[in-house]
């Protein structure tokens, strides 16, 4: 039997996403930095390194108000999988040496698989954006 499998991946992000307020994008942005620098010290999330960056960059405009072209729904698994990658007592604890983030590495990746046409979009609509900034500033 597996260790953590996706049902439990699926049962532990759902609990999270349900959970999930705007309050909580505050709360999730404000420890984005500590949030990147566990996912950084950690062999089973630091493939995810980039993922949750875009992640975080996502939430960022869209609680700025910038970005909005993207369900509820899928805010709130991106923020419930960031949730739950910061809580170090969740199903499997982060201080068990070897296991302890296989359970977070599970929940991001069964986040991105749901979010991954929303994520594609959202990095498509930034790059359009920077781009436009950057040839603005060329004038």
């Amino acid at each position: 039997m597996a260790l953590f499998s996706q049902k439990n991946a699926q049962e532990q992000l759902d609990a999270e996403t349900a959970k999930v307020n705007r309050a909580d994008l505050e709360t999730l942005l404000e420890r984005q930095r500590a949030i990147e620098e566990k996912v950084k010290g950690s062999g089973k999330l630091k493939r995810f390194s980039a993922d949750i960056k875009l992640m975080f960059s996502m939430l960022r405009d869209y609680w700025n108000g910038s970005y909005r072209d993207i369900p509820w729904k899928s805010i709130a698994a991106v923020a419930g999988a960031l949730i739950y990658v910061m809580n170090p007592l969740d199903f499997i604890p982060d201080l068990i040496i070897g296991f302890g983030f296989l359970d977070d590495a599970g929940v991001v990746a069964l986040c991105l698989k749901l979010v991954e046409s929303d994520l594609h979009k959202y990095a498509a609509w930034k790059e359009i954006k920077e781009g436009a900034g950057q040839s603005a500033q060329a004038d």
